[in-house]
């Protein structure tokens, strides 16, 4: 017998032998008979469904000055209510047929949460960007929501129905022909699979006019210099010879201007006491260079459409050069699936982001990390933390002709494609979805389905607001 013989098993004892990826394909194939595409096309509202008292349930646990701001966000456009109508959505999916076939979820898939970041070896890649909602699910719950925010931004930018069916067409096509693509891929190349920046413009020289793929360069030019020295330029002023932070209410706000200042001398300690326990959850490599700022300042941020109201804190932090390094600490709570799937239980919802994040993400920011902790009410809340600015950067959707979203619909659903293989069942996925564009066809479908509805749903938010049954405050 040889040494190799002899080698351990490295699954848990006792576990049996993983089914095939053949029996994996043929149980997606299976599902796909007990649930067809023409079930996910289905939109059947239920009848008591109210979307402004969904939205209302999620103000209950916000910051209670902030919340008019997130409904006056939402109320612009029926895309900006999209964005924020997550909770909305996964509650209409529990009325609707689903395959059962569960990966990580990015909960929120819409267009405006993907993006490019920086990796660690400082190379920006494309990918999801944005995991408040992360949870295991059906793999079909993110690619609905995907597509649909396709129809909806289509409508606001004014394209016709059948631009706005070939964009959805192309994007669901792009997300099934990849996750064939994953499934005949070995395990290590699924895990490393990524878009590089690097590649895209030859991808936009094919389908974009020249202004297009300009405006497209610019961004991913401009992305290159967003990081904590930005940032600093940005966010700052020299206060006797110190940086601070610059207020600019009510979206950015130091403590010193929110508290007195025995509280806000409370909150600088209690902020360096969870900054502590945060740096317990980086990898060991990461605490000795964290290790290496001191603590400045911290502020109050608002952030995004459907986080408004969440607490969002940016940190300013010191290198021994003066370099900077800012933190963005954002309240995490239940992700808006949890109480429709059956999944597991977390005690900590920042770690429940942190750790779908990295399953998600084929490189993730080397400062994220979590906590738990009292906030500045006394309350205990948990939050993930991560690097302000670290590369990020996102398209303008609103300025997009059609060509542009189609293409960048494409790259969302291979980003999708390439972190639903790595968190889920690769093989009975593409089992399920086929060879055809049968799948194609229905999600275009109930993309402009949905797209209706969410048009109704704006309207009444719109009418909330005028009825004075919530107040909003637009144009912040």
């Amino acid at each position: 017998m040889t040494e190799r013989d002899t080698l351990p098993d490295p699954r848990p004892a006792g576990a049996p032998n993983p089914p095939t990826r053949a029996a994996r394909i043929e149980h997606g194939e299976k599902v796909r008979r007990r649930i067809p595409f023409d079930a996910l096309a289905e939109h059947a509202p239920d009848r008591d469904r109210d979307p402004v008292g969904l939205l209302e349930s999620q103000a209950a646990t916000r910051v209670p000055d902030l919340v008019p701001i997130r409904y006056g966000r939402m109320a612009e456009s029926p895309f900006a209510f999209y964005r924020g109508a997550a909770l909305v959505m996964a509650d209409d999916f529990s009325h609707a047929p689903e395959t059962g076939l569960h990966t990580q979820l990015c909960g929120d898939a819409h267009l405006s949460n993907f993006g490019l970041f920086a990796t660690p070896e400082r190379k920006l890649a494309f990918d999801v960007n944005d995991f408040d909602e992360t949870y295991p699910g059906p793999f079909e719950w993110d690619v609905k929501r995907l597509v649909a925010s396709l129809a909806v931004a289509g409508r606001v930018n004014g394209f016709r129905g059948k631009q706005r069916k070939r964009i959805a067409r192309a994007c669901v096509a792009e997300y099934r022909e990849t996750m064939s693509y994953q499934a005949d891929r070995d395990e290590l190349a699924v895990w490393y699979s990524h878009i590089d920046s690097a590649t895209l413009p030859d991808e936009l020289r094919e389908v974009l006019d020249s202004s297009t793929r300009k405006r497209v360069r610019k961004t991913i030019d401009k992305s290159r210099g967003r990081d904590s020295l930005q940032a600093l330029s940005k966010l700052t002023t020299l206060v006797d010879g110190q940086p601070r932070i610059v207020s600019t209410p009510p979206l950015i706000v130091p403590i010193e201007e929110i508290f007195t200042d025995t509280e806000a001398d409370h909150i600088d300690r209690e902020m360096i006491r969870r900054l502590r326990d945060y740096r317990d959850t980086l990898q060991p490599a990461r605490r000795g260079l964290f290790d290496r700022f001191e603590y400045v300042q911290t502020a109050r941020k608002v952030v995004g459409v459907g986080s408004v109201g969440t607490r969002a804190w940016i940190i300013l932090l010191r290198g021994p050069g003066d370099d900077p390094l800012f933190l963005q600490a954002k309240e995490a709570g239940p992700s808006v699936l949890e109480k429709y799937v059956d999944g597991p239980a977390f005690t900590n919802h920042g770690e429940r982001v942190v750790t779908g994040q990295r399953l998600m993400q084929a490189a993730s920011d080397i400062f994220l990390g979590w906590q738990h902790g009292p906030d500045a009410d006394g309350v205990m809340r948990d939050f993930y933390v991560r690097q302000l600015r670290d590369g990020k950067g996102s398209a303008v959707i609103e300025t997009m002709n059609p060509a542009a979203m189609a293409m960048y619909g494409r790259w969302c659903a291979r980003g999708l494609s390439y972190a639903h293989a790595r968190g889920g069942d690769r093989f009975a996925i593409a089992g399920y979805l086929g060879s055809d564009d049968d799948f194609d066809k229905a999600l275009t479908a109930f993309a402009e389905t949905y797209a209706d509805q969410n048009e109704r749903d704006h309207a009444a938010l719109r009418k909330a607001i005028d009825d004075g049954r919530i107040t909003a405050h637009p144009g912040t």
